[in-house]
């Protein structure tokens, strides 16, 4: 797009990101509003529930009010491009008329709300949930039992190979964002144009501006979540309206009991009947959870500070260097991220960006009393920043975001970037393809390790026993024994889970339902199976037996099947197509191509790499890119799932920056 000035380009890109994605920007929109039973049904009522209880579409609407007036008309223009080109958008749409849903126009926060929404469980707060049901079941020495990157979390893979290691002498950006994959996509490729600036980049839908992932020509820049932990849950105390005109009041840290705000909502509930629910907010901020156990509310930057950072997204567009970027992501705030970018001039940047509170360490763990003033919040942490030395990687790992969070990734993609990067001086950005396709299993090592310990088995399990040990450890898309591994390692998650150790963690999980993927034990010893085969905190946990029996289990079942016959994309849809075919995919969780699926419970991809780039500094025209589907939102349309078969055998197509090469198409 190219216009003659930035609000009629923010406008631009509202009125065509409507035209390609109405269906997905109206399903955003209701999502931050809590108002998507209204046409999705019954099963949308625990997310509804959620965001009004967590006051999602009021934290938005604070934070636009709170935007300096230059970036709030930026705002309000994409917004306004939003609601004059949904109505051409829907036309084009089956699913408008299918669910009876009609859009309408777009408030100016919306756009907020669109990011808030997104990201309010992205830092997954809910593990505080589940981190306290540990601690009550195995005690608090276990607290971090199963630390890993859980359910319902999200990661990136990300790399920067500065000028004296590639073959031009500029330096390469590379990456991919790992998230819930999505019909339509969570990434849009555009390129925003006009006389301050050209910017090419990855956006996300309902939210102007290129926040994540842009190539101004001059500077590129990309980001990881930082892992870091900046929500916060506070045990309240109640007293509940006993009509003396105080109403319900919250014992506070200063041990004086406060008012509680206090209202009723009332979702609407297509084929079902209308639910009415209570919105409670104390001074710590809203109630997420308020049973017959207990009370808890919600502390979140956002809601605290009315800022979600947007002012950066404006000022990075504009960026020249890396020091433009510096300075512009100071201002940045949800989600906590960490930063890499690079500039024609050899400048280069890794560092952190967010808003994190400094409080009590407690409070990272677990949810703790609202009433101990030992658990206020004490201001703002520092951003970590660190010299570029060598390749810079961000993965998730511990490492520059260490001291802001509690629980990362597993080193391992991390790792394997690193190694990979070593093997050559001279990488270009056609080379970075072979990173991104990586599928070397680092965390299969213990597994395998304790297998070549067994003995005395039968002769099947025998066999399969001595394959899986001289098996590659790359989950290939045509790998049986990839594909025997996971069903070994299925069987032996669930054994572990049956295991009596973990009786008091089997019960189903209680509480909203919004927060249920967080706390069910089976998928988290999947995901932490290798670090509960090396913790000392379980002495009676008999893992060779059990991985005994997990190899009986399956020993008998043929396996000649490959990995991508069970590893198939399984993406989100809000109006789910019976019919749709979607294939088979290499990679697993812990491997750089990170299409993860959830060990024990199924081998089917939800979430993986929901884009993938690489920003070449010294020409842009020989940059890359590729998404899961394509850039049409739109089913059955030329470009809904044209790129979808190189996504899967991990293709990258150029990003065309010649105006003189494109060439306007109509549906």
């Amino acid at each position: 797009m190219r216009a003659a000035d930035p609000l009629t380009l923010a406008y631009a890109q509202g009125r065509v990101t409507a035209r390609d994605r109405a269906w997905q920007l109206e399903v955003e929109r209701h999502r931050s509003q809590g108002s998507t039973a209204a046409f999705l049904g019954p099963e949308a009522v625990a997310w509804d529930t959620f965001a009004r209880q967590v006051r999602l579409d009021d934290t938005a609407r604070r934070c636009f009010e709170a935007l300096d007036p230059d970036t709030a008309a930026w705002v309000r223009a994409y917004a306004d491009g939003v609601g004059d080109g949904l109505a051409e958008g829907a036309a084009r749409d089956p699913r408008f008329a299918a669910s009876g849903l009609v859009p309408t126009p777009w408030q100016p926060w919306v756009p907020l709300g669109v990011w808030l929404s997104t990201h309010i469980l992205f830092a997954g707060f809910p593990t505080k949930l589940w981190r306290d049901r540990v601690g009550r079941a195995l005690g608090d020495a276990c607290l971090t039992l199963f630390a890993t990157d859980g359910p319902g979390t999200a990661g990136s893979n990300g790399w920067l190979v500065p000028g004296d290691r590639t073959a031009t002498g500029a330096a390469v950006l590379a990456g991919d964002p790992h998230r819930f994959i999505e019909d339509p996509g969570v990434y849009q490729q555009i390129r925003l144009a006009c006389p301050e600036f050209d910017v090419v980049g990855l956006a996300v839908p309902g939210v102007p501006g290129l926040g994540h992932f842009g190539h101004t020509g001059t500077v590129a820049w990309a980001i990881t979540n930082a892992m870091a932990d900046y929500q916060d849950l506070y045990v309240e105390q109640l007293r509940r309206d006993e009509g003396d005109g105080r109403g319900t009041t919250a014992l506070g840290p200063d041990g004086q009991w406060h008012p509680v705000h206090r209202h009723t909502e009332t979702v609407t509930v297509a084929g079902g009947d209308d639910v009415e629910i209570e919105v409670l907010e104390t001074d710590r901020g809203p109630v997420v959870i308020d049973g017959p156990d207990r009370t808890v509310s919600l502390r979140h930057p956002p809601r605290v500070r009315a800022d979600l950072g947007f002012a950066t997204l404006r000022a990075l567009l504009a960026a020249r260097t890396v020091a433009d970027v510096d300075r512009a992501v100071d201002g940045w705030a949800e989600p906590v991220n960490v930063v890499h970018a690079a500039d024609t001039e050899g400048g280069l940047l890794h560092r952190v960006a967010g808003a994190v509170p400094l409080r009590h360490p407690a409070n990272r763990l677990r949810p703790v009393p609202a009433w101990d003033p030992a658990y206020v919040w004490q201001g703002w942490a520092p951003m970590p920043a660190e010299p570029v030395q060598g390749f810079a990687v961000m993965a998730n790992a511990r490492g520059i975001a260490a001291p802001l969070g509690v629980e990362f990734a597993p080193p391992h993609r991390a790792d394997r970037i690193r190694d990979l990067l070593s093997g050559s001086a001279d990488w270009s950005a056609a080379d970075m393809a072979r990173i991104h396709n990586d599928t070397h299993l680092a965390s299969a090592a213990p597994v395998l390790a304790l297998l070549g310990t067994l003995s005395g088995l039968t002769p099947a399990a025998e066999q399969l026993r001595r394959r899986l040990l001289a098996w590659d450890r790359h989950m290939a898309a045509d790998s049986t024994d990839a594909a025997a591994f996971a069903a070994l390692r299925t069987a032996f998650a669930r054994r572990l889970a049956g295991d009596a150790e973990f009786k008091e963690l089997t019960d189903p999980p209680a509480g909203p339902e919004v927060f249920h993927p967080w706390l069910h034990l089976l998928p988290r010893v999947g995901y932490a199976l290798e670090g509960l085969l090396t913790t000392s905190l379980l002495p009676r946990l008999d893992r060779a037996a059990h991985l005994r029996g997990a190899l009986e289990d399956i020993a008998d079942r043929p396996h000649d099947t490959p990995w991508s016959a069970t590893h198939r994309l399984a993406p989100w849809q809000a109006l789910p197509d019976p019919d749709a075919v979607w294939p088979g995919l290499a990679g697993d969780h812990d491997c750089v191509n990170a299409s993860s699926s959830v060990p024990g419970v199924t081998d089917l991809a939800a979430r993986g790499s929901a884009a993938r780039f690489v920003w070449d500094l010294a020409r842009r025209e020989d940059s890359l890119w590729v998404v899961p589907l394509g850039a049409d939102g739109v089913p059955g349309s030329a470009h809904h799932l044209d790129q979808l078969p190189l996504w899967a055998q991990g293709e990258l197509v150029p990003v065309v920056t010649d105006w003189a090469r494109l060439t306007k198409e109509s549906a």
